[in-house]
């Protein structure tokens, strides 16, 4: 992939680089803690790694973060893992998250929409009100801080209420959504152990109703550490036995109580998609997550008071904590709860027209659907709200800049973001006053010293190498649950490179600062010693109209031969003849490199994906090796278990 200098797809205007929150930051930050005033952003970055406790300490001030004790320093230990951010400071996550109430209180801090497509608010005052009620009723079930709290809930207004409730005790959160069969669910609240249950009856998803209360009364017996369950009548049911009413909790006029926790005090938990083993339980922290939402969504994304900030997203991904950290910079959060392609698949944009999104976030893989579905955003919706488009999830292709710029608008900031759920955040991503250039992302984020690295340890400019963060985040784990020697935690991160986060995933970071994703490091494709991540397969085999979609594994042979297979998932009428398997063998040819044209094409059933939507790769290896199929993945974590056996019994039959 050529890193030379071509022309920025987009690039901002001189007024919306004065007015972006970013510039203020950077004029202000040179005023008060000497930031360069000059440089414009690579000046800013180069001192946000640099003078990592400036920086920090300058975000707390510029964001006026709330701490009831003060810090005694910003980084007591910078040690990793166990980095000690902020020690003695007391704070919490909720308090911030409501600020806004005090003066905006009849605007909508949430705009609700299901697949009606119907936005209905919900108040600054009206949150709050029910964040109060809430946490008091918590506190009168003896949920105290430290306890967990689950929700098996969509992406509705009463989970945000019920994270924030959480949140104010200094209890923890963990969601899973209602899609999650009841074993994956289990995989991980009972890792956790909660003490409180909130759950929906059901859901409506692609114009059908899902009944969940068997899954739900099945979740009551295997989870014996629960001491109350909370229903939510999404489909209209009564309470099963034994268990609360939502609107009896959340009906008082209390007055919320914010407990002040320690900056490393557990907020929530998270989980890794679990294809191979049980998910890892990733437990982030209060001060931590607060301070690092406000950098990203704030000075990043852009985002404040005015703003309406919509992700497409469920409960049982981190993009949804994230979203609903746009509370935090005072923006109205859009919750969608629905299928992202009915009544049709320009459903996602309908939503932003319906709410007036100015961001709008969504997955790579939605905007290649709709360039293959030839939808027409800008034709057939009012988007003229909208400032930016954000995907994540996987890396978006250069079809899909050229797509949004063509589609969306000519003046669009385009932001392809690249994190993890294990720091729930980003590492690279969105830069309001840098250029975009197509298939890139703009620039490593600040306060991350985001490098690119060789198996040496040697750093790489222009070349694919390990994504590497050389310095702490605030946001990384604080732990991960039921690892009590730390052991776990070490290993999934810092095994390769002692003392530095190896995060898994092959980048290129360019000579102009922005940085290009190839796919997971542990599904490289290797052959005769040049290394390839898959995404870059995918992103130029998928351009072909009759593919659906794809999945390559590159197999060590016993023998010490070489063994990559392109598996291929068809477009209806599609036919994998000779013609296709030419274009697709010289696509893979002119476009990427002719060692990386595959040994055999083989048309699939479909392609396995884990539950938040990304395609399973390693476990697919592993069948592939021999391994049987309830030793190479966790039945639990897979959209799709029977395309799976597919795989199984192609093993079978090479063996």
């Amino acid at each position: 992939m050529t890193t030379a200098n071509p022309s920025p797809l987009w690039q901002p205007d001189p007024q919306r680089i004065a007015q972006a929150r970013i510039t203020t930051f950077q004029a202000w930050a040179a005023e008060h803690h000497g930031a360069p005033a000059e440089g414009g952003y690579p000046a800013l970055h180069r001192w946000s790694v640099d003078e990592l406790e400036t920086f920090w300490r300058a975000v707390t001030e510029w964001f006026d973060v709330r701490f009831s004790t003060p810090f005694t320093r910003v980084l007591g230990d910078r040690a990793m893992p166990g980095a000690q951010w902020f020690p003695g400071a007391t704070l919490n996550y909720a308090e911030h998250a409501l600020r806004a109430a005090a003066t905006r209180a009849d605007e909508p801090a949430l705009l609700h929409v299901d697949e009606t497509h119907e936005p209905r608010p919900v108040t600054w005052a009206e949150l709050r009100r029910q964040v109060g009620s809430l946490a008091a009723e918590l506190r009168a079930l003896g949920v105290r801080p430290g306890d967990r709290v689950s929700g098996y809930l969509p992406n509705i207004p009463q989970a945000a209420v019920a994270l924030l409730a959480t949140a104010a005790v200094g209890a923890v959160w963990t969601s899973c959504a209602p899609d999650f069969g009841a074993r994956s669910v289990l995989d991980r609240f009972q890792q956790v152990e909660p003490v409180v249950l909130f759950t929906v009856d059901g859901y409506r998803y692609g114009g059908k109703e899902h009944d969940r209360r068997a899954v739900v009364a099945e979740l009551r017996r295997e989870l014996p550490s629960l001491r109350a369950v909370v229903h939510i009548p999404l489909l209209g049911t009564e309470p099963p036995e034994g268990a609360l009413e939502w609107s009896a909790l959340t009906g008082a006029d209390t007055e919320p109580v914010f407990e002040q926790v320690p900056f490393d005090h557990p907020l929530w938990v998270l989980y890794s998609s679990g294809t191979t083993g049980l998910p890892k339980a990733i437990v982030q922290s209060q001060g931590g997550i607060l301070v690092e939402h406000l950098k990203q969504l704030g000075l990043h994304s852009d985002l404040g008071p005015g703003d309406r900030f919509f992700w497409y997203t469920s409960t049982g991904w981190m993009m949804w904590n994230f979203l609903v950290s746009g509370l935090l910079v005072g923006a109205t959060v859009v919750l969608y709860d629905g299928s992202p392609g009915h009544p049709e698949p320009g459903a996602q944009w309908r939503v932003a027209e319906r709410t007036g999104a100015t961001f709008f976030g969504t997955s790579a893989a939605y905007v290649m659907a709709c360039r293959k579905n030839d939808v027409h955003p800008a034709r057939d919706y009012d988007l003229s709200r909208i400032r930016c488009v954000a995907t994540t999830g996987s890396p978006l292709p250069p079809d899909g800049f050229r797509w949004l710029h063509d589609e969306v608008r000519a003046d669009l900031w385009i932001a392809s973001v690249s994190g993890g759920t294990d720091v729930c955040s980003c590492f690279a991503g969105a830069v309001p006053t840098l250029p975009v250039y197509t298939g890139e992302l703009q620039a490593a984020c600040l306060g991350t010293d985001l490098q690119s690295w060789d198996p040496a340890g040697k750093p790489l400019t222009d070349e694919v190498g390990e994504l590497v963060v050389t310095n702490p985040m605030p946001s990384m784990p604080i732990r991960f649950w039921n690892d009590p020697d730390g052991s776990r935690y070490h290993d999934s991160y810092f095994a390769m490179y002692p003392g530095v986060w190896r995060h898994g995933d092959w980048i290129t970071l360019t000579s102009r600062g922005s940085v290009i994703i190839h796919g997971r490091s542990d599904s490289t494709l290797n052959r005769q010693g040049v290394r390839m991540g898959s995404a870059d397969i995918y992103e130029a085999v998928e351009r072909l109209p009759e593919i659906k979609e794809s999945l390559v594994i590159g197999l060590e042979q016993p023998d010490g031969g070489y063994w990559m297979p392109l598996f291929v998932h068809l477009t209806p009428g599609a036919v994998l003849d000779e013609d296709l398997v030419t274009r697709i063998k010289r696509t893979i040819r002119e476009q990427l490199s002719p060692r990386h044209v595959p040994d055999e094409i083989i048309e699939v059933p479909g392609v396995p994906h884990t539950l938040t939507g990304k395609r399973i790769e390693v476990p697919v290896k592993r069948l592939l090796q021999g391994t049987p199929l309830d030793k190479a993945v966790n039945p639990g974590s897979v959209d799709d278990l029977d395309l799976l056996r597919f795989y199984e019994d192609l093993a079978r039959t090479r063996a």
